[in-house]
């Protein structure tokens, strides 16, 4: 029979501890710390999120009542309630950061290549979600006169649906801010919305060779150069199709921006969507589709804030929000590679329901996941396991013995044989 060690042990094994410790040191995260070591801390508050503990209480009593298993984790015992809150308030929360980057390029090089388009270029989305604070408890994100709030700017990568950049702000910080900072390689599809709308920095993709896909503002100010011709079988939803100088608002000088711009209407909600793209060669329908293709990245942010512990928090302090948050998103990204990896077709909601279950269960962990509703393997009985131990000794005894006697009836006859050789002294001869 296969020997394994519990399930939350063996995804723990995805990380590796010299690797993390590596992290520690870079940021010196143990400088004071005394007895409790970062990687308690990190189990800790992984088992937060895949347990969905609700409190620090929850998280110390629920690894305590395992106290058996958790040498299989890393820890010699479970963490207290003021030691783990210390740790989350005091500790560099960029160590977490690491290891989330880490995680996710093994996770890229395993992740299925290629999206639904036949075109080969990168596509990504770029978005970012409000989670709201109390700001009487949480005074360093003030948001709005009365409310608090931190923002996660979030990059996907559509190749597997997995988060390729990955920033958390306070609420106040604007998402065309945290935008400018990005790098993209040439030939990249970004898709957005409204709320990106710097014609300065769309100017600069398009001198970078980043095709962009989003909606035009309705005060943008354009000249229209020439209509496209739109195919017979899609002018019910494909309205317009022209190309335009976008003038902006005197940040891109006399020449302009030259862009397409797209009137799409959409039947199910009877509105008038207008995309602008500076691919020229994609057709209209394929633009209309990759826009709509946004929706896996806020289906990423539901999954996130529904299953995942991540709107309301174990501590108060900044450190702890941000150890908090970027441990979610390590869980996610756990998820995320275990989806990849199944055979059985999980949903993200499903397979955390499950896995929660079965956090210290003693099972091999890609089995359970490729079919998670099979039987255990047949364990055999204590008593049919000491009766067959029992026969295998008995028989055992008996062979030495019947060996003893054999080879001490050899060396009888052997020692008779050489007395009978003997001549006996005073006989006559």
């Amino acid at each position: 029979m296969k020997r394994v060690c519990s399930i939350f042990s063996q995804l723990l094994h995805l990380f590796p501890r010299p690797e993390f410790e590596v992290f520690v040191r870079e940021r010196k995260a143990e400088r004071h710390a005394r007895g409790f070591p970062c990687w308690g801390q990190f189990v800790a508050m992984l088992f937060c999120q895949l347990a969905r503990a609700h409190s620090l209480r929850e998280i110390c009593q629920g690894l305590a009542a395992c106290e058996g298993k958790l040498k299989h984790l890393g820890l010699a015992e479970a963490p207290k309630r003021s030691t783990l809150a210390y740790a989350n308030g005091h500790r560099p929360w960029e160590v977490f950061q690491d290891q989330f980057y880490a995680l996710r390029q093994r996770c890229e090089q395993q992740a299925r290549p290629g999206h639904k388009f036949r075109f080969h270029n990168k596509l990504v989305s770029l978005d970012s979600s409000t989670i709201g604070l109390c700001v009487s408890m949480y005074d360093w994100a003030h948001f709005q006169r009365a409310k608090g709030a931190v923002k996660l700017h979030l990059l996907l990568d559509h190749d597997g649906y997995l988060p390729k950049f990955a920033v958390v702000t306070t609420g106040k910080k604007h998402d065309i801010t945290v935008a400018r900072t990005l790098a993209f390689e040439s030939g990249t599809i970004l898709v957005m919305d409204k709320g990106y709308a710097d014609y300065a920095w769309w100017q600069q993709l398009d001198a970078q060779g980043v095709y962009l896909v989003t909606r035009l503002r309705e005060d943008a100010k354009y000249r229209v150069e020439r209509p496209r011709e739109i195919p017979e079988m899609h002018r019910e939803r494909i309205r317009r199709d022209e190309e335009i100088i976008l003038l902006g608002h005197g940040q891109l000088g006399e020449e302009g921006l030259r862009l397409r711009r797209l009137e799409v209407w959409d039947e199910d909600k009877q509105e008038m969507f207008v995309f602008v793209t500076n691919h020229r060669r994609l057709a209209a329908s394929t633009i209309d589709r990759i826009y709509r293709e946004r929706w896996p990245i806020e289906t990423f942010f539901k999954s996130l804030k529904q299953l995942l512990k991540i709107k309301t928090f174990v501590g108060t302090s900044e450190k702890a929000v941000l150890t908090q948050i970027w441990t979610a998103l390590i869980a996610m990204l756990l998820l995320r590679w275990l989806k990849l990896q199944a055979r059985y077709g999980w949903s993200l909601s499903n397979l955390l329901a499950l896995l929660r279950q079965q956090l210290f269960v003693y099972r091999d962990l890609y089995t359970w996941l490729n079919d998670p509703f099979a039987s255990p393997p047949a364990v055999i009985e204590l008593e049919q396991q000491l009766a067959l131990e029992l026969v295998a000794t008995s028989s055992a005894n008996l062979d030495s013995t019947s060996t003893g006697n054999q080879r001490s009836g050899e060396s009888a006859a052997l020692a008779i044989g050489s007395v009978e050789s003997i001549p006996i002294l005073g006989t006559a001869t």
